[in-house]
């Protein structure tokens, strides 16, 4: 029997908060963050994790560990992977979103945060995160799940849109659409080659200025 792949978003981090691109920048969750991560492990408390996967991350390392610390797990195996950090923004990391926006325009600002292959000056496209995130979800977690293990991944909104487009089949035209939300815990089964059997949404109350 193929164990069960769950897949959680960090949740509020001190550039979140302040509506900021924070990328590969290292930032803390903040005191909101780490109350409702501690919320997200009572979604997965009747699913017992038998190994965990972050990005190298601070703020997705602080939320594995509050969901743990709900869940009273102390001692599931823990892997850190730059293959499942979050994009790299490039030259616009640190930069106000919202201020961009008004910049940008509305427009150019949805492509700039949701089309697949977007570039970003010394930064990183979507389709760029998918090809780092995927082969290491093949080579690294599904044997797991294929053994039987039920594995928790804690990532990034887009490392995370990434692994669901593979999950889903997604096609590259519908990826502006696909958002992965603050609070939420999705929790697949999936076949033999990674890909969705069945899925189930799990979530809390989250406000986000993300």
């Amino acid at each position: 029997m193929l164990g069960k792949l769950l897949l959680a978003r960090h949740h509020e981090s001190e550039w979140n908060k302040l509506g900021l691109w924070t990328g590969k920048v290292d930032k803390h969750l903040t005191e909101y963050g780490f109350e409702k991560a501690g919320e997200m492990g009572a979604l997965i408390q009747d699913i017992p994790v038998d190994e965990a996967f972050t990005s190298t991350r601070v703020r997705t390392i602080e939320t594995l560990t509050c969901m743990f610390n709900t869940c009273e797990w102390h001692s599931v195996p823990t892997i850190h992977s730059p293959a499942l950090d979050e994009r790299d923004y490039g030259d616009y990391t640190g930069k106000n979103k919202w201020d961009m926006k008004e910049l940008l325009g509305e427009e150019e600002f949805n492509k700039l945060r949701r089309s697949w292959d977007y570039p970003i000056p010394n930064g990183e496209s979507l389709k760029m995160v998918y090809e780092r995130v995927i082969p290491f979800f093949t080579e690294s977690v599904l044997p797991k799940i294929l053994e039987g293990k039920n594995i928790l991944i804690v990532a990034h909104g887009n490392s995370l849109r990434a692994l669901l487009k593979y999950l889903e089949d997604i096609t590259d035209d519908k990826m502006a659409e696909v958002e992965f939300p603050f609070g939420a815990v999705m929790i697949y089964d999936i076949d033999v080659n990674g890909k969705k059997v069945d899925k189930q949404l799990r979530i809390i109350e989250s406000k986000v200025n993300a």
